[in-house]
Parts: structure tokens; sequence; C-alpha cells
């Protein structure tokens, strides 16, 4: 593998365009003697979009994010990672893009966090002055600079968490996978990751993200995949998933200034409904119908209230889990 770019084109750096699919799965069937882990699942994602997967325990995250990684041997079907179909001879260009972080991060206690992120360099064949550049950056982007020094093995669960994701990152992948990777962080580093995870997919990367934390996917995601025993249940856009609960969901819309009138320009429009303010938040019930929300919008512009974003809450998102009928979130 050789260095993508230089260390000023880190953050910059992304796939040629971002209207490519950058990851392509076909039928993907994987079976463990008698059990089918992942069942005949298809999949595509271009730059710029992130797919969250949710679904209980034994639905086929894992393995299907290993498989996605080529790191899981596939019962039938094929993975492309920017045209390059994995397991094919010389997949080397199509694996050189690909970024996976596991749900606990293999690292060695013994070194420092800095050695240890060297190491992972010399595997990706990132050599010179410019290694420890790099990896500042993205221990800055983790936020463990300071733990640049100390050992891993006196790093909490959360800080060797974002360690693993400051490994997977490195090498600057175009294509990222991550199993529950906001698993062990406090509040406020679910916040920075949740930041970090905006940055990462406006940069034109295209990224998948099992979590269990539906809270995180509304503020990140692009995509929602629901599964269960190896199937995708549901799949689509984060409103198209929030709208398949019903005919109305509740939606966030948050001010970029003060309006004090805003609330009551809500109430006075047609299909509109249980109405709450929580300071520059509001959230209420409409059509889940995404023309009928988009000419919402719309007017609420030209009434000149200051739109910030306008988005399903998470509450779409939870009525459809729940009414896939699967269960509780693992």
């Amino acid at each position: 593998m050789t260095e993508q770019g230089s260390t000023a084109d880190i953050a910059a750096t992304v796939a040629p365009t971002t209207t490519e699919v950058m990851l392509e799965a076909d039928r993907l069937r994987v079976e463990f003697g008698t059990l089918t882990a992942v069942n005949d699942l298809s999949l595509n994602l271009r730059g710029g979009e992130l797919l969250g997967l949710i679904g209980p325990n034994g639905a086929g995250k894992t393995t299907l994010l290993r498989a996605l990684a080529g790191m899981q041997p596939l019962t039938d079907g094929y993975v492309r990672i920017l045209g390059t179909r994995l397991g094919d001879g010389d997949d080397t260009e199509g694996r050189r893009w690909i970024g996976f972080t596991p749900d606990t991060p293999p690292v060695y206690d013994a070194l420092t966090v800095r050695q240890f992120l060297r190491f992972v360099a010399k595997g990706y064949e990132l050599s010179g002055p410019e290694v420890d550049e790099r990896i500042d950056f993205w221990l800055e982007k983790v936020w463990l600079r300071d733990k640049a020094e100390q050992k891993v093995k006196a790093l909490s669960r959360g800080m060797r968490q974002r360690l693993g994701i400051a490994r997977t990152l490195l090498p600057n992948p175009h294509v990222i996978l991550l199993d529950e990777p906001a698993a062990g962080l406090d509040p406020v580093g679910r916040i920075q990751f949740r930041e970090l995870l905006c940055d990462l997919r406006d940069q034109g990367k295209a990224l998948v993200i099992s979590s269990h934390i539906l809270a995180d996917m509304g503020h990140y995601a692009t995509h929602i995949g629901i599964m269960a025993h190896g199937t995708m249940l549901r799949y689509g856009t984060v409103g198209e998933i929030a709208a398949s609960a019903g005919e109305r969901c509740r939606y966030t819309l948050t001010l970029a200034g003060v309006m004090n009138g805003a609330v009551d320009v809500l109430r006075g429009i047609d299909g509109t409904s249980d109405v709450l303010v929580d300071q520059d938040k509001i959230t209420f019930q409409f059509s889940s119908d995404r023309a009928k929300a988009a000419e919402l919008l719309a007017d609420l512009v030209g009434r000149r209230v200051p739109v910030a974003s306008f988005v399903p809450s998470l509450t779409g998102l939870e009525e459809a889990y729940v009414a896939a009928g699967i269960g509780q979130v693992d």
C-alpha cells in the first residue's frame, strides 16, 4: 500500500467524484453451517452517503460489515470498492480504500498511542517525516492529542475506541466501516464523534455505521438500514424510513436566529399539530409525505422563518423500527 497524498491533503483527499458508486454489494450471502448470517443482501453507496445499520443482536450487522471489508468469506455474491471486486485475483487496489473498525478495536497495550499509530503506518507503507504530522492530525480529530505519549493500557474504553478510529482513518480510506463506534463514549464524546462523522461524510467519503444509538443516527446518517435475521427489512433515506412508520411523523426544526412568532406561524399552517418548543428547536407532527414536507419548508422560508435545519426527528426512526416488528434495538 502507498501513501495517499501529502499530509496537507489529508482531510481534502476524496474519491474521484461524489456521484460515483464507491461501495457496491450484490446478493451477499454468508453461511455458518446451517446458520445464514447475511441473506442475499444488496446495497450501493456513493460518496457523501452514510448508511446507519440498526437491528437486534444476531441480526447480521457485524458479519455484513466484515463482508464489506473483505474480511469475511462469502458464500455467494460479491463486493466492489471503487469498481474493484474483492476476492478476485489482485484486489489490493480496492482494499487500500477501505477502513474498518470492529466493535473492540485491536490495540497493543505496551505501546504509547503514538508508537501504536507509527506501527500501523508502517503496515500501510506510510513513511517519512509526514507520518507524525499525519498522526497528530488524526489524534486531534479524535481528541487524543494530549494522550499521544501515554501507554495504550492506561486509556479508558472510550479513549481506546477513539484510538481505533484514528487507526482506521490514518491511511485516509474512502470507504469507512465502523462497528458500534460510539460504544464507551461519554455524552460529550458522542457529540464530538457525530461532528467527525458529518465531516467525513461531507468530504465525500462513503460510510457504513452500525449503532444502537438511534438518537445519534438522526444527526449524521443519510440512509438507514434495519436488519433482522440477516435480511435488510427496511432500506432508504432517513426521511423515507421515518415516513414508513405511518402517514404522519414528528419533525424537528432548528432556528438559525431568534423569531418569537415562529411557533405561532407553525400552528397556523394546515396539517401541523402537537407543536412544542425547546429554546431554538421546535418539534411538531406533520405529514410524512416528502413532497408535502418540502412544500411546508418552502412555506416557512417564504414567511421568513430562519430555518437552520428541518429533519424528521428521532421519533420517526423509532416508530419505523417498532413498525418493523423486530423488538428492541441491541
